[in-house]
């Protein structure tokens, strides 16, 4: 399944990257991109950016309970462009006689400033992160980098960042056995406005070890599309991998959501 699902997603930016025709022409008639488009209208904002929410209960013969939590909030200041993200999943499932049983419990922030230089599209970062994943082998990572940023591409539909740097990164199993070692990250944002109530997003960060130790990749592919006012329905596909689990354990995560996300400016 996930490798149909990542032929699509391949399909799908391939299309994108296409000058002629646009795959997005036809969804363009529908609202056509305001010129004061998102990021236009947030410069020089304090804070703007999307808050998500989805929750699932099943009961019956599968008894389980999931909580998806998720903020994105940035800053678009003149000499500064800030971001700051946390992502939560809780799960548990009470399928036995010894009650409730947590089968998923993963929390992930992390912060990065750009410093824009002379061009604004150019700029020096400082990025740091913590992963807490109790279910994942490699209970708990934490990242600093530092290193180069490049608006590649910034027009009325779309905006593409690429960062790249060195830096440390500091792993503790669930032994407790913790190591400390050196990385190089390599980080994509794409945002690309579909109509004036749809926005595609594509987000990847690898971070490659440099002493033998554990390296990830995380990708995630959405689609968020306005219901009313703030409020708008999220379509994602969330995939992690990890290059050195704890035996027994899988090298990847992949996970498919459907939540609700309010927009605040």
């Amino acid at each position: 399944m996930r490798w149909i699902v990542f032929f699509y997603c391949v399909l799908f930016c391939s299309k994108l990257l296409a000058a002629d025709p646009d795959p997005f022409e036809d969804f363009a008639v529908y609202g056509e991109t305001p010129s004061d488009e998102r990021y236009e209208q947030n410069k020089g904002r304090l804070l703007f950016g999307d808050l998500e929410l989805g929750f699932i209960v099943t009961t019956g013969n599968t008894n389980t309970a999931s909580a998806k939590l998720k903020t994105n909030i940035m800053q678009d200041l003149n000499n500064w462009r800030n971001q700051l993200k946390f992502d939560s999943l809780v799960k548990k499932d009470n399928d036995n006689d010894e009650g409730d049983e947590l089968s998923a419990t993963r929390y992930f922030t992390s912060l990065q400033s750009n410093y824009l230089l002379e061009d604004k599209n150019n700029s020096l970062f400082l990025y740091g992160d913590y992963e807490f994943d109790r279910f994942s082998g490699i209970e708990k990572q934490a990242s600093f980098v530092a290193g180069y940023g490049w608006r590649f591409l910034e027009n009325r539909k779309d905006s593409i960042d690429l960062d790249v740097g060195p830096g440390v990164n500091y792993q503790v199993s669930e032994t407790d056995e913790s190591d400390l070692g050196y990385l190089l990250r390599l980080a994509l944002q794409w945002e690309r406005i579909v109509s004036k109530r749809t926005r595609f997003n594509q987000d990847i960060s690898a971070e490659h070890s440099l002493s033998g130790l554990n390296s990830r990749i995380k990708s995630e592919t959405s689609l968020v599309s306005q219901i009313s006012g703030a409020l708008s329905l999220k379509f994602s596909y969330l995939y992690r991998y990890n290059t050195m689990p704890e035996e027994g354990k899988r090298n990847y995560d992949a996970e498919t959501s459907a939540t609700f996300v309010f927009s605040f400016n």
